[in-house]
């Protein structure tokens, strides 16, 4: 049996202020990591999905970034508010919150036809 069913996956990079991308740590993404882990612990789903910081997730153009494997599916301008959404839906019922997905080919592969 597998430790985790899903992992959510949440950028917390930091680049210096004047960096022209900017980065999600500066746009508050430690904030939605500490919401998806307290509402996981809530839900009493943190047995079986584990949310991480991640570094980099080169995707710096679409707000605070998250992504959740093993489905592999790209969310951007993530707030704290959207939280409680990816869970119910995504996490719970594995239905992907489309509104969210970001939709540029490069992440969402196989959901994104151009």
């Amino acid at each position: 049996m597998k430790r985790f069913e899903k992992h959510i996956f949440i950028c917390e990079n930091k680049r210096p202020e004047d960096h022209p991308k900017g980065s999600c740590a500066d746009k508050g993404s430690s904030e939605v990591k500490e919401q998806f882990k307290k509402r996981l612990k809530e839900l009493g789903l943190a047995a079986t999905v584990r949310a991480n910081t991640a570094g980099c997730l080169d995707a710096c153009e679409y707000g605070i970034t998250v992504v959740i494997y093993p489905e592999q599916i790209w969310y951007g301008y993530v707030s704290v508010n959207d939280v409680e959404e990816i869970l119910q839906e995504h996490i719970i019922k594995n239905v992907p919150v489309e509104r969210l997905k970001i939709r540029d080919q490069k992440f969402n592969r196989d959901e994104i036809k151009i």
